[in-house]
């Protein structure tokens, strides 16, 4: 029997066609005055935050744009600043994960300011900031129910995590409409993304009953209703689906953990700045071939669940499907095959393995263990 645990998630769930339209009761409930929408350029031009505004009408609030993809330390300490001086009672992420985490983390320094570098790791927040709605308009990062917030350091050209309950936004306003304006390509990669983190989380040793039917059914909705997304970016049916799936994914990861994948993502992104989504789809099937001796059951299930009929198959060759299954995905939509597509030096390969192997807060979730020159072999067999 597994020891009693915790199920994490953010305090208040709304989703489905229309939930956008619940912002300003929910803002009003949370006591807000004076708001700070947390965004960036582009959702301002193609009139996202405007749908945002418009439920805002009549209030008190203001906009700090200057969210970025992958967010560095200083985004958000001038976020932090935004809020201050405006003397705002609360934050409004709009965007993907990148504005949810800056969002999350300038709540807590816009209430009590502290450097950034004594908040990496795990449980080092000291106190819940600023009351925090966070509005997803990608479907993959599943940041919005999460109490983790990544950020990159510069210096150390690395990804680090801030993880603690006080993250937890107060409420997840889901609403399929304000994906519609995602181009194909981060269809594509955050979709992905959130196959990552459903498959992660069902392999990880601190899986559960719950975590794992919230991420076989987050598999489910992926495999069929990504292709549409990205095929018809107005297909609101599939556009729902995908944020459900990605809210499920986040409900499973943010409580049993992501693994090898992720922590092998995390230098791509430090040192060359390609997107998490991307970096996590171009690694799932290498890592998947390493995992797959240590769960093969497990993948037998990941088959199934992307539509693979594996009757009268062992479990070997049922994980194998699991890991085709997964590649024909990333090819239907796209996604760019091998490192070496974003010109990434092979010589670098050996200093990524020994920063991926730092990243033990997730390696420790994997099924089976990895030592620098397995994580040196599974870049090679990606590039």
């Amino acid at each position: 029997m597994k020891p009693a645990g915790e199920f994490k998630i953010a305090n208040k769930l709304i989703t489905g066609a229309g939930a956008i339209e619940k912002l300003r009761s929910e803002v009003e409930r949370l006591g807000m005055k004076n708001p700070l929408i947390v965004t960036d350029t582009i959702l301002q031009q193609v009139g996202v935050v405007a749908t945002v505004e418009e439920k805002l009408q009549g209030m008190s609030y203001g906009i700090y744009n200057g969210v970025e993809p992958e967010p560095e330390v200083r985004l958000v300490e001038a976020c932090a600043q935004a809020a201050s001086r405006g003397n705002h009672d609360g934050l409004i992420a709009v965007g993907g994960g990148s504005a949810i985490d800056i969002a999350k983390v300038a709540a807590v320094l816009a209430k009590k300011p502290v450097e950034i570098s004594s908040l990496f790791g795990t449980n080092l927040v000291a106190e819940k900031g600023l009351p925090v709605i966070a509005i997803p308009t990608t479907a993959g990062t599943g940041s919005e129910v999460t109490n983790i917030a990544i950020l990159s350091d510069k210096a150390e050209q690395l990804k680090k995590g801030i993880v603690s309950d006080y993250l937890l936004p107060d409420v997840a306003l889901v609403s399929p409409e304000m994906t519609l304006t995602m181009p194909p390509s981060v269809t594509a990669a955050s979709g992905i993304d959130a196959l990552v983190h459903a498959i992660e989380a069902y392999i990880s040793i601190y899986a559960t009953p719950i975590t794992d039917a919230l991420a076989i059914q987050a598999m489910k909705m992926i495999a069929v209703h990504l292709p549409k997304a990205y095929a018809n970016p107005h297909h609101l049916a599939a556009r729902e689906a995908m944020v459900t799936a990605s809210l499920m994914a986040g409900m499973a990861f943010g409580n049993a953990g992501v693994g090898a994948v992720h922590a092998l993502a995390y230098p791509l992104g430090g040192r060359y700045h390609i997107a998490h989504g991307v970096s996590n789809a171009l690694l799932l099937p290498y890592v998947m071939e390493w995992n797959k001796i240590a769960c093969m059951e497990r993948f037998r299930d990941i088959a199934e669940a992307l539509g693979e009929d594996t009757r009268g198959l062992s479990d070997a060759d049922a994980a194998d499907q699991a890991v085709a299954a997964m590649r024909r995905l990333c090819r239907m939509v796209d996604i760019p095959e091998g490192l070496r597509a974003f010109g990434i030096p092979e010589d670098a390969i050996p200093e990524m393995a020994e920063d991926a192997s730092k990243i033990t807060r997730l390696l420790k979730n994997n099924p089976r263990a990895l030592k620098v020159k397995e994580i040196e072999a599974i870049y090679r067999s990606a590039y």
